[in-house]
């Protein structure tokens, strides 16, 4: 496995994604990583590198070009973004094209996977109309001011969700269903017992959030579900 940071620029602003190069040297499927509203942490460098390990090139992009010190300052670059959606999927586009142009990557084979704001920031992607053959969120935020956009959405979809998640509740879900379908969107929605938010990051109990919290069977399972879904899709590796 190969990795490395990547640095780019988009308007000015500087970000520093991270390769993960499981490639072997031959073409191979792309996965673009959206981190959580924490930022670029090592979360979103693990799974890209259990990606590589899988065979594939993963790209984890660095969504907000700044450190997160504080939850304060999570909240309003994550407000910010979500109300400023052309911006949100510039960096996300910009992104995904470093992914594709990657040497050992097979650009009619690319998918996208969101881990909170992650999953909001790759569903936003779709909605744009976005070239990829599926996206997958983890705990993701399904709220948009642009549920109309669906009708652009041009991949297949799964989101995995907690069923304790207090802050993605069943209006919510049921809300992003209806938009999904009135997009004639492929939808697979999971949904996981005994799990809340941020199932898929060890770090996040330290938080001592309500309703936030790393379980592993969910992880697990949620981890298999999206192998599955890219084996079917974008092809193995």
């Amino acid at each position: 496995m190969l990795t490395k940071t990547i640095e780019y620029s988009i308007d000015g602003k500087s970000y520093a994604g991270y390769l993960a190069d499981g490639s072997s040297g031959r073409p191979t499927a792309g996965v673009l990583v959206a981190h959580e509203g924490g930022g670029m942490t090592e979360h979103p460098k693990e799974r890209a590198r259990m990606l590589a390990e899988h065979g594939y090139v993963a790209f984890a992009m660095d969504t907000f070009g700044e450190p997160i010190t504080s939850r304060e300052q999570a909240m309003s670059v994550i407000g910010t973004l979500s109300n400023d959606l052309p911006t949100l999927r510039k960096r996300a586009r910009t992104a995904l094209d470093l992914l594709k142009k990657q040497p050992n990557v097979d650009a009619s084979r690319c998918a996208a996977i969101g881990f909170c704001f992650g999953g909001t920031t790759v569903l936003e992607l779709a909605r744009s109309g976005a070239d990829l053959g599926c996206i997958v969120g983890f705990h993701s935020g399904l709220a948009t001011i642009a549920p109309q956009d669906a009708k652009h959405i041009r991949c297949k979809v799964m989101v995995c969700l907690g069923l304790e998640d207090p802050i993605i509740p069943r209006e919510q879900r049921d809300a992003f269903v209806e938009e999904m379908r009135a997009g004639h969107v492929d939808l697979q929605m999971l949904l996981y017992a005994n799990a809340g938010h941020s199932f898929t990051n060890r770090e996040v109990d330290a938080m001592g959030i309500p309703g936030f919290a790393y379980h592993a069977q969910t992880d697990q399972r949620s981890w298999g579900a999206m192998r599955r879904f890219f084996d079917e899709v974008i092809g193995p590796v």
